[in-house]
């Protein structure tokens, strides 16, 4: 390979390597709710912003639509996906369909290594969620953060990378609701991660699936009481 060959793959993998960041940045900005729903995502704005060219945006931007994270408006551009009450439902429920076989799979193949991830995941869960009790509520990132560890925690022995693959997409899909309406239920919801702990680490499928069922639809609920409607 002579030196030119040579520069432009450098150059075409530096440019990959700036993509990808800036899909992860803007897709995490979406997720986080710093871009709010139904916002118009301008290329211009955006390649100020996120430091790549207009036409690696339109890459970036048309890989999130089939993620339910942008809709692509024809020639009008593309916007942030709004949030709708029917969207949240079958987000819930895909999540809850998805969560509940990964766990009843997990919690047969988990061995101690498993264990103990789900030990620790909740370990810190536990101690944000407190800072919250608390009535600290500056640190909402960290929070649903470590709130998506603990439930990738119960799932991760499953052993199928695409289930694995398949309810990461779902989820975030349905952190981008808890973010954009602060979804904390208070102990409730930190007393259904302790339950989801125990069943856990005690191997009872079944009771995990219930509470995960309550702790999924409540979360919904309190979404719908915190204003999102049609």
């Amino acid at each position: 390979m002579n030196e030119l060959s040579a520069q432009i793959l450098r150059d075409e993998t530096d440019a990959g390597t700036a993509g990808e960041q800036a899909y992860e940045r803007l897709r995490t900005d979406i997720v986080f709710g710093r871009l709010q729903p139904g916002q118009r995502l301008k290329l211009e704005r955006l390649r100020l912003d996120y430091g790549v060219g207009i036409s690696t945006l339109r890459e970036i931007l048309n890989r999130l639509v089939p993620e339910g994270l942008v809709v692509a408006e024809g020639q009008r551009g593309f916007q942030v996906a709004p949030c709708s009450v029917a969207d949240l439902k079958e987000i819930a429920a895909l999540r809850l369909l998805l969560e509940c076989h990964a766990m009843e799979q997990s919690f047969q193949a988990g061995d101690m290594e498993w264990e103990g991830r789900v030990v620790a995941a909740h370990h810190k869960l536990a101690r944000m969620e407190a800072q919250l009790l608390a009535g600290d509520r500056s640190n909402a990132e960290p929070w649903k953060r470590y709130d998506w560890e603990f439930h990738q925690a119960l799932v991760s022995a499953c052993g199928s990378r695409a289930l694995l693959a398949l309810h990461s997409g779902v989820y975030d899909r349905y952190l981008r609701y808890q973010m954009v309406f602060v979804i904390f239920r208070g102990e409730i919801a930190a007393d259904e991660h302790r339950a989801l702990l125990d069943a856990a680490l005690k191997r009872q499928a079944a009771r995990a699936q219930e509470i995960l069922s309550a702790h999924i639809w409540g979360c919904v609920d309190f979404a719908l009481s915190r204003g999102l409607s049609s």
